[in-house]
């Protein structure tokens, strides 16, 4: 028979992944109306915090190896959001005029919308779950 506690844990993990599924699934509908993979709105994010950014760099960052980079890069490039260039052995990636239009079209929208998703808490209660989150993934 399972203790409580252990079910406590099981409840918490089913609770989690819920709320994490229906976040993905909301964030897909809405990058899909700007022709954006979730991947792809976040190589967009991560190059326009910078001027410019290099693929390893850009790489490191996103936690992907170098051939799903370099992958997400040529569909961007493709659809004229990203520019790159090569200087010596680093390849540099920047946000074309389109791309910086694409980013602030939907940067900020995707962060009003993540926030949304938490309003239900105080602000203090959310300074609580990402401090127990953060425990947790240490």
């Amino acid at each position: 028979m399972v203790k409580k506690e252990q079910r406590l844990g099981v409840l918490l993990w089913f609770r989690l992944s819920r709320f994490y599924n229906r976040n993905i699934k909301l964030t897909n509908q809405n990058l899909k109306k700007a022709n954006l993979s979730m991947a792809q709105f976040d190589v967009i994010a991560q190059i326009g915090l910078e001027d410019e950014s290099t693929q390893k760099s850009l790489a490191d960052r996103l936690v992907v190896t170098k051939g799903n980079i370099t992958q997400l890069l040529v569909k961007l490039e493709e659809q004229g959001l990203i520019c790159r260039r090569k200087q010596g052995k680093e390849k540099y990636i920047a946000l074309t005029e389109q791309g910086k239009a694409c980013y602030m079209e939907n940067v900020p929208m995707q962060e009003a919308f993540q926030q949304e998703q938490f309003d239900k808490l105080t602000r203090e209660e959310q300074k609580q779950l990402l401090a127990l989150l953060k425990k947790l993934d240490d």
